[in-house]
């Protein structure tokens, strides 16, 4: 099974405002498009585990602040912080079917999570298990 992996994304300055780049149909982790979607995560809250089975996901922060944790069934894989305000927090995670995401908001206010889906959403793809699935 392919590891989950983060790439770094480039950051345009322009006179008016920045451009963020987010993925080429090129780019590693790219398995073909779906459908994109953002999610709204608040301050301090944490959404998941999620295990997408056919999925590739391909997660960037276009605002805000979050921490992407990825496990399999027994042990944390990555853990990856994604902000564009910074250099080193601007970058896509691409997590490969198979592997459990939870993510928690770390800006004040809300954070935005965006998901360049290489399938279309589909409810019978992907398990749900609660929070403290995983605690000892």
């Amino acid at each position: 099974m392919m590891l989950p992996f983060v790439t770094p994304l480039k950051r345009i300055p322009t006179p008016k405002g920045d451009v963020l780049h987010g993925i080429k149909a090129t780019d590693s982790g790219f398995e073909g498009f779906g459908e994109a979607y953002f999610t709204h995560i608040h301050h301090q809250e944490t959404k998941g585990w999620k295990r997408h089975n056919r999925m590739t996901l391909n997660l960037i922060c276009p605002y805000g602040k979050i921490k992407v944790t990825v496990r399999d069934e027994k042990n944390i894989v990555l853990e990856a912080l994604l902000s564009p305000d910074q250099a080193e927090t601007y970058q896509r995670l691409t997590v490969p079917p198979g592997y459990f995401v939870a993510f928690t908001g770390l800006a004040k206010g809300d954070s935005l999570l965006l998901n360049v889906a290489s399938i279309m959403h589909d409810k019978n793809e992907a398990d749900t298990v609660p929070l403290n699935y995983f605690d000892p």
